[in-house]
């Protein structure tokens, strides 16, 4: 079990990056499949070449970033369908990665990698390696949290929800949705790094599927705890992943077929996305948010409203009168 949390919490990074696209941004991005791939083979084929783990990991992520931004610009400059354009470009990389890796699979049993050092130390494996991942992967969350607090962060919010209504500020919808599909694809490029490091190899194959594992740790996460905040939709998605990685694990257990397991990624998906329209989730007030998508927070005080409409009411009145006078 204690692998499955660990392999868990490595997925949680995916899982903030598909609900960037698919919950932020309202995107259906499947340009995950190929971005998470793209990052496992950039990382293996650096550190099998001798390149410091840490760089290799990071080279990886910036691998991912640059197939996001591939994909906003056929969406948003190519004005092709957001759907195509992500399948467009993890058909794309299928290729890129087997030019990349040179083979199908590249092993990494006997290379240095970032879990090194846990293993030489005996933590990887252990409760203590739950903590460290857990740790680091919650360090990224508040990062995320921050990000999307920031202006930047909610014009991509806006885009998200009411993309007409921000243009109308002069704020630009091509640039929001690139950068969001770049940072997304990021996220999942460094999950496929780190789990090539994890498992020890990376495969041509390991990311086909892996945008309904991305969306079933998103959707269970928060038809559970809800997404009212975005904090709390964070961390929604990380204990989503953790979830998700149990349940496969619970299902190996009890002798299912590890070839069924994408079905049961699927039946997962449909029973999280209807179990709350059929009102199984009720008796979960406490952790659910009311909200259907991430809400702003409400003013600690009414004053400020009151006075605005205060105001308008005088403006009306005022320019009533002038209106008046005007005809007479």
């Amino acid at each position: 079990m204690i692998g499955a949390l660990e392999l868990g919490l490595i997925y949680g990074v995916m899982a903030l990056g598909v609900y960037l696209t698919f919950r932020v941004l309202n995107f259906p991005d499947l340009t995950v499949d190929g971005s998470f791939t793209t990052g496992a083979a950039t990382a293996a084929t650096l550190i099998g070449s001798g390149v410091n783990p840490v760089l290799a990991t990071l080279a990886g992520g910036a691998a991912g970033v640059i197939a996001g931004i591939i994909t906003g610009l056929l969406y948003t400059k190519g004005r092709i369908d957001g759907l195509l354009a992500g399948i467009l470009t993890m058909i794309a990389l299928w290729s890129i990665n087997l030019r990349i890796m040179g083979k199908a699979n590249f092993p990494l049993l006997r290379s240095e990698t970032v879990f090194t050092p846990l293993k030489e130390s005996s933590m990887l494996g252990t409760w203590v390696g739950v903590g460290i991942l857990f740790v680091a992967l919650l360090v990224l969350k508040f990062v995320v949290d921050w990000f999307l607090s920031t202006n930047l962060g909610l014009s991509i919010q806006a885009t998200g929800d009411n993309g007409p209504m921000i243009r109308s500020f002069g704020v630009s919808t091509d640039f929001t949705a690139i950068l969001t599909l770049g940072l997304s694809n990021g996220l999942v490029a460094l999950c496929g790094a780190l789990v090539a490091q994890y498992q020890g190899f990376a495969d041509i194959s390991m990311g086909v599927g892996l945008i309904l594992v991305g969306l079933a740790s998103v959707i269970l996460g928060q038809a559970v705890f809800g997404q009212r905040y975005i904090w709390v939709a964070t961390l929604a998605v990380i204990f989503g992943a953790l979830l998700y990685r149990l349940i496969i694990f619970g299902a190996l257990k009890v002798g299912l077929n590890p070839n069924d397991m994408k079905m049961i990624t699927a039946a997962l998906v449909i029973l999280a996305l209807l179990l709350p329209r059929w009102g199984f989730l009720k008796k979960l007030p406490s952790l659910r948010g009311r909200g259907g998508r991430v809400q702003p927070r409400e003013p600690k005080s009414a004053e400020p409203a009151v006075a605005l409409t205060a105001g308008v009411g005088v403006i009306d009145a005022e320019e009533a009168a002038g209106a008046k006078a005007g005809k007479e």
